[in-house]
């Protein structure tokens, strides 16, 4: 296939992207990056680019018309074919539709309505917006992508005039899905009804509803197989979560955003109990659930834990990725009962979505203290990462279903293998938080990739896919599928590894390294030396992570295109 100059153009550089980035680049293309932050700066970047096709994976305004009527514009729509309107997948969840599909199509004037390039059908799992955004979505619309730039390079390609006519096209024109559509009644919608809102809104814009007498949008949501009580009343809570009855059953619901105020500062999603904060009353009960007893149930719980004969695996699903100390904590202890464990393998990982974005931007920006609650979020990560290192009698694996960035990335370097489903994305480095690092990653990465590579991964800042990272040594071993096979492939790989009689010899070589490791520099001097420096990042004046971390949570777009994404 002919090596084709392609510019990214992007709202911005979210998980979709990067992977299409790294797809492309793979394939040998030249990829560029801009960020449609005003079309001026985008006729500048295409003008001094020189593309040979425009691409926009995740796009959520208008290309300008010179633009797309001088070059091939695609875009990535998350819809079926003939499917128009900027809540595409709003209306499938909402809809409770079995299929959906994605759909490439070339910029005209008429939104959504161009010639069709490529399109791709995909299930639409029972999870929310965005972690279904993150698997099947994004699964799909590499696909389509990647037949679309295949068709485009071979320049005899005639793309599909949009013709409501045709059979395949069944799509249609949808509103903006608003919160009318989105609006819960406690005291007639059904848990399935109730669920299927709550999972359309996920991560943006939420459910608009009220408690306590304040407007808060309502940020995931999860069935409650026990619990039941008035419609609409808080009946529990559960780390950081609470559940509220609905007329058949219980939600629940992780995090809240509260409405922002005409003339108040901007808010941003915390766990649904610090959002609260005194206004949840004192008679809700905490309602623990073991991670074993989770595993069984359905119900909601960050921890799961299960075995399979000699094989022990706690799963573990944090929204968007990020810990906080409180977290941390709790996985730490429940890493501690699974070693307590009678197994010989233990797997570590989500089924689903994100491993780990790395400390919990977000509860540390609500926090009374924010430079101590990252010190107090950075040392329970280290702990949790030490406990990993320092396991002898166990084999353990990091298993990555969706993407890890930052410290979530040295968290999995902690296992003895890591095991990644092809799709995953990487972003093994800190810099764009202003951070130097901890998680002990300055034993970790060196060892794996040596202290060129490390250095280098660690200041790029672009994200590696997983093939590139097994070929670096990264991580160990890669397989394709989707979440659901590339999990089966997970259990029969991990039960083999457990039954091959060289495991017992693997866990003598690991610990006789761990205690060479030791003795030649012992974990406690890279953590030292580690936290040195993230105490200056976090404490001393001038430091730039404070301000970095604020527009991270707050949204604040940049004024161009970053610098490390025009490399």
């Amino acid at each position: 296939m002919e090596t084709l100059r392609i510019l990214l153009v992007a709202s911005a550089f979210n998980s979709l992207t990067q992977r299409v980035h790294v797809e492309l680049s793979e394939r040998g293309h030249r990829v560029g990056v801009e960020l449609a932050l005003g079309d001026d700066l985008l006729r500048a970047r295409v003008a001094h680019f020189q593309p040979d096709l425009i691409l926009a994976p995740m796009l959520t305004r208008a290309i300008p018309e010179d633009i797309w009527s001088e070059h091939t514009v695609l875009i990535v729509h998350p819809g079926p074919k003939g499917d128009r309107g900027p809540s595409s997948l709003d209306w499938a969840i909402h809809e409770d539709a079995d299929e959906w599909g994605v759909t490439v199509l070339q910029a005209v004037a008429e939104m959504d309505a161009g010639p069709i390039w490529a399109s791709e059908a995909f299930p639409v799992a029972p999870c929310g917006k965005s972690e279904l955004y993150r698997n099947e979505v994004a699964d799909a619309a590499v696909r389509a992508a990647l037949r679309a730039v295949e068709r485009f390079a071979g320049g005899r390609f005639e793309p599909e005039p949009l013709d409501y006519g045709r059979p395949d096209v069944r799509g249609q024109l949808r509103p903006y899905h608003t919160q009318q559509f989105r609006r819960i009644d406690w005291f007639t919608d059904t848990t399935a009804t109730v669920l299927r809102k709550l999972r359309a809104g996920d991560s943006q814009p939420g459910v608009l509803d009220e408690l306590y007498g304040r407007e808060f949008f309502l940020h995931g949501g999860y069935n409650e197989d026990r619990l039941t009580g008035i419609p609409g009343t808080v009946i529990a809570s559960r780390d950081g979560a609470i559940c509220r009855a609905t007329v058949d059953g219980a939600v629940w619901l992780p995090q809240l955003r509260e409405r922002r105020r005409p003339d108040g500062p901007k808010t941003f999603k915390q766990p649904a109990t610090d959002a609260l904060g005194a206004e949840l009353p004192a008679h809700v009960p905490e309602v623990p659930v073991t991670p074993a007893e989770a595993a069984t149930r359905d119900t909601w719980s960050e921890l799961r834990y299960r075995e399979q004969g000699s094989v022990g695996y706690l799963e573990f699903a944090f929204p968007s990725g990020a810990m906080s100390t409180r977290q941390c904590r709790r996985l730490l202890e429940a890493y501690v009962d699974a070693c307590a464990r009678p197994v010989d393998v233990l797997v570590l990982g989500p089924t689903r979505d994100f491993f780990s974005n790395g400390i919990h931007l977000n509860v540390i920006e609500a926090a009374a203290d924010p430079a101590e609650e990252s010190w107090l979020n950075i040392n329970a990560m280290d702990d949790l990462v030490e406990a990993i290192l320092t396991t002898t009698d166990k084999f353990v694996v990091s298993v990555l279903t969706g993407n890890a960035a930052a410290g979530g990335v040295m968290l999995a370097l902690a296992a003895d293998e890591i095991w990644c489903r092809e799709s995953v994305v990487l972003n093994p480095h800190y810099r764009l938080m202003g951070l130097h690092g901890s998680e002990y990653w300055t034993y970790t990465l060196p060892r794996r990739v040596g202290t060129t590579e490390a250095v280098d991964l660690t200041r790029k800042t672009m994200p590696v896919g997983a093939r590139a990272a097994a070929a670096m040594g990264l991580v160990d071993r890669v397989a394709p599928g989707d979440a659901n096979g590339f999990w089966s492939w997970v259990r029969q790989e991990a039960a083999a590894l457990a039954e091959t009689p060289e495991l017992a010899n693997l866990l003598v070589r690991k610990k006789q390294r761990r205690a060479a490791d030791e003795a030649a520099k012992p974990l406690a001097a890279y953590r030292t030396e580690e936290l040195t420096q993230m105490r200056r990042n976090f404490f001393e004046p001038g430091e730039p992570y404070h301000q970095l971390r604020r527009n991270f949570v707050h949204k604040v777009c940049p004024p161009a295109t970053p610098a490390h994404l025009l490399q």
